[in-house]
């Protein structure tokens, strides 16, 4: 008996020709299409963008970007899109983008396939708490080193990472702090959600 084994995924121009009429990511093979921000998010992304942005400039070290789609390739087809997620911001340490910038000339017509070290997602209020805990696990299983979750309606925050054994869940008075990924730099909950 022969088990036929279906392909995870898409043809990279069919992602690109999908994606550029509605964003979308691709979890465990399945289109999650990307919805409008409401504009509370929009000022938490904003507000956050802006302290990593200055924080790293200062250091000369990382780069940040907001709302960016990254995709991870099949390993052996590169012309295949496992998967792809559109964090509300991704950090990438050290020279990681440099080099990955040198290291593929014609980056610019092509989907940025390299995983970042810290993702932060903004929950908002019509995110479904199954797809997100699902997209949480996916950014694991790329190997994120450092997940943060913001809940601005609740106030409250949730830290992962794959070294965790239980995330790590802060209430307003907490601080989201860098670690290994980002040392030395940590923001106070409440300067991100204000108070209640």
């Amino acid at each position: 008996m022969t088990l036929l084994q279906t392909k995870v995924g898409m043809p990279l121009n069919e992602f690109l020709e999908a994606a550029e009429t509605q964003p979308f990511e691709l979890i465990n093979g399945e289109r999650r299409i990307k919805l409008p921000n409401v504009f509370g998010h929009s000022e938490i992304i904003r507000l956050l963008f802006v302290l990593l942005y200055q924080f790293t400039r200062l250091k000369g070290d990382g780069e940040v970007y907001t709302e960016t789609t990254f995709i991870m390739p099949d390993r052996i087809d590169t012309n295949w899109v496992t998967g792809s997620r559109i964090p509300d911001l991704m950090v990438f340490s050290g020279n990681r983008i440099a080099d990955y910038k040198n290291s593929m000339p014609d980056y610019q017509n092509h989907p940025l396939a390299l995983v970042p070290d810290l993702v932060i997602e903004v929950v908002s209020p019509n995110d479904k708490v199954s797809e997100l805990d699902e997209k949480i696990d996916a950014y694991l299983l790329d190997s994120i080193r450092l997940i943060w979750v913001i809940d601005p309606q609740r106030r409250k925050a949730t830290v992962h990472a794959p070294d965790m054994e239980q995330p790590l869940h802060l209430n307003v008075n907490g601080v989201l702090d860098g670690g290994d990924v980002l040392p030395g730099f940590s923001v106070a909950l409440v300067d991100i959600v204000g108070r209640a």
